[in-house]
C-alpha cells in the first residue's frame, strides 16, 4: 500500500522557518520524481517545489526561490522542503507527491497534507 505522509507544519510568524518532511512508502522511491504542492483559500493547487528523481536537479515556483529548499534522502524514502523567510501569502496545506514526469506534473501518488499557518 503506498503512502505518504507529511509532517512539520504549523503555525509560524511570518519571517519565521519550518522544515516539511514526506516519509513514503509502498514503492520504490527512488524511481519517481518528488514534489511539494500547495492548496491555499481560494487559490488554485500550486506546484511550489521539486527535485528529480536521479540527480537532485530541483524546481522552484518563482514565488519561493531563494527562501524555500527541498531535498530527499532516496535511502530514507524521504523529501523535505525547508523554508525560511515564511510570509503569510505561504499559508496553504503543503502536500507532497510523486510524478514520473519532469518538471513533476501529474501525480502517480500524494499525501494527505500537513497545514502551514503563517501569521502576519
Amino acid at each position: 500500500q503506498v503512502q505518504l505522509v507529511e509532517s512539520g507544519g504549523g503555525l509560524v510568524q511570518a519571517g519565521g522557518s519550518l522544515r516539511l518532511s514526506c516519509a513514503a512508502s509502498g514503492y520504490t522511491f527512488s524511481t519517481y520524481n518528488m514534489g511539494w504542492l500547495r492548496w491555499a483559500p481560494g487559490k488554485a493547487r500550486e506546484f511550489v517545489a521539486g527535485i528529480r528523481r536521479n540527480d537532485g536537479i530541483t524546481y522552484y515556483v518563482d514565488s519561493v526561490k531563494g527562501r524555500f529548499t527541498i531535498s530527499r534522502d532516496n535511502a530514507k524514502s524521504t523529501m523535505y522542503l525547508q523554508m525560511n523567510s515564511l510570509e503569510p501569502e505561504g499559508t496553504a496545506i503543503y502536500s507532497c507527491g510523486a510524478s514520473r514526469a519532469w518538471p513533476p506534473g501529474e501525480l502517480s501518488y500524494w499525501g494527505q497534507g500537513t497545514q502551514v499557518t503563517v501569521s502576519s
